[in-house]
């Protein structure tokens, strides 16, 4: 048997119920690998190993008793640290939330702590999730598993780490322009971002409330279908959140896929920079998808896909400077006293924010302010609706859409931090999906060397189970 912390949720789970080795032995193989190999890595912020092992052994008294248990109990998973968790310290990233405890618990690690998962600790991130590489964390960056010198990809770089890295069995993250898929794509592993409000915010530090979207990350599609089941579905006390009737997930991704039509978006394949060998591997995952489908892929036109980063380099920092606007020392976090309301404001908010969160508030309160919200906000929303116009011209034709998640593969620690619009640039073809509210995955296809690849499924609105049951059978057909 291959070690506890590299099986899978479906395997870890059949071992637990057929005593092969219990919750608190998996658990301590997870905390093992993080205390030998994280120190380099630095996929995590918090290790919460003793409330592990409580909740480790809890899961190993119901199987003793024989009571039955869910597919997620006595399972151990990391949570992105923008996640609150009662109890438990939530700092975003940042250092002006630094020893912040939150007080209640996010619906979506709720949901699991019903389902008895047991949570190892809160991951790394680009601070409040601003970022392309976990870079901008205010604790160090973390590193690439497959290559210490190069990035993990961000805002949810932590997470991936950890779970490339057999840290944990899955991941949380959350998935605003890309934070889930592009860092899935750099480590290899799979990433989903499902529909917007499909996954309630509940709970969850808040970036930009109109794309900010709850998913995680999970080592095949197997395990993220039943991972989706628990984390999904209505919740009242977020309202966005949907109450779309969920689908049996795990059940949907055994069904045939013939006939299913795919759409290959030209403008993506055009763009500059997309680097020669990732076009390459792309082709040959749509080649076999093609063969799998039995149907040719259709080549299809996003024709708004060059206006999508500029229209969300405004309404993201427009929506970040509202949020932002409570981490103002009084209520919680970093307080730097001074000797006025002001002063203090300033002095609290310049210790406590780094370089690209203060950049982004800056950006964004200019473009709401007085004179500049109608040429610059009011001008990206209705581009906005353009770009998903476009999806939905396009799916009255084809099912999924196929593309690349990235243009390269994970580049040098360092390398982009100084060019803020190279760092934008990366998440090229993650943000149109963003803008459209739809869910989408980033699922490995090849590697260049020792660094993956990710292939991009874009769906239809609140159809998850068809990008997954794609998904499936072209991870069944690489075995």
């Amino acid at each position: 048997m291959s070690k506890l912390n590299q099986l899978t949720i479906i395997k870890a789970h059949q071992g637990l119920i057929s005593k092969q080795f219990s919750s608190t032995e998996l658990t301590k193989s997870c905390l093992d690998e993080i205390n030998k190999s994280d120190e380099n890595i630095n996929a995590f912020i918090t290790v919460t190993a003793e409330q592990a092992l409580t909740k480790a052994k809890e899961v190993d008294q119901k199987i003793a008793q024989g009571d039955s248990i869910s597919d997620l109990a006595g399972i151990p998973y990391a949570a992105k640290d923008i996640f609150c968790t009662q109890g438990i310290k939530t700092t975003a990233g940042s250092k002006i939330l630094e020893n912040f405890i939150a007080p209640y618990e996010s619906t979506t690690t709720a949901r699991l702590k019903s389902k008895d998962g047991v949570l190892v600790g809160k991951t790394n991130l680009d601070e409040f999730a601003m970022g392309s590489s976990t870079e901008n964390s205010g604790f160090s960056p973390t590193r690439n598993p497959h290559d210490l010198e190069r990035v993990p990809g961000g805002s949810s770089g932590g997470s991936a780490a950890a779970l490339a890295a057999n840290h944990c069995l899955y991941a949380l993250g959350t998935d605003t322009g890309g934070s889930i898929r592009q860092p899935a794509a750099l480590c290899g592993v799979v990433g989903v971002k499902p529909t917007y409000g499909r996954t309630s915010r509940y709970g969850v530090i808040s970036m930009a409330s109109s794309l900010d979207t709850i998913g995680y990350f999970a080592k095949n599609i197997e395990d993220a279908a039943i991972i989706l089941q628990a984390i999904a579905g209505r919740d009242e006390k977020e309202s966005t959140s949907s109450n779309i009737v969920l689908d049996h997930y795990s059940e949907e991704i055994k069904k045939d896929i013939k006939g299913l039509k795919i759409g290959i978006p030209k403008e993506y394949f055009e763009l500059e920079g997309l680097e020669p060998e990732v076009k390459k591997i792309i082709a040959k995952a749509i080649k076999k998808i093609e063969e799998i489908t039995g149907i040719s892929a259709r080549e299809i036109s996003l024709p708004h896909t060059d206006y999508a980063l500029a229209c969300y380099y405004i309404i993201m920092p427009a929506e970040v400077s509202s949020n932002l606007a409570r981490y103002d020392g009084i209520k919680y976090g970093l307080s730097e006293k001074s000797q006025d309301l002001l002063a203090s404001y300033l002095k609290t908010r310049a210790k406590g924010f780094g370089a690209e969160v203060k950049r982004r508030i800056v950006l964004g309160t200019y473009i709401l302010s007085h004179g500049y919200y109608e040429a610059y906000y009011k001008k990206a929303l209705a581009v906005r609706t353009l770009v998903k116009k476009d999806f939905d011209q396009a799916f009255k034709l084809i099912d999924v859409i196929l593309a690349p998640v990235t243009p390269t593969t994970a580049f040098k620690l360092g390398e982009k931090i100084s060019d803020p619009l190279q760092m934008y640039a990366f998440d090229i073809f993650t943000i149109p999906a963003s803008l459209a509210g739809l869910p989408a995955l980033s699922l490995p296809c090849g590697r260049i060397g020792q660094l993956p690849v990710g292939l991009q499924i874009i769906g239809q609105q609140a159809d998850e189970k068809t990008i997954l049951r794609l998904a499936h059978h072209y991870e069944q057909s690489r075995k």
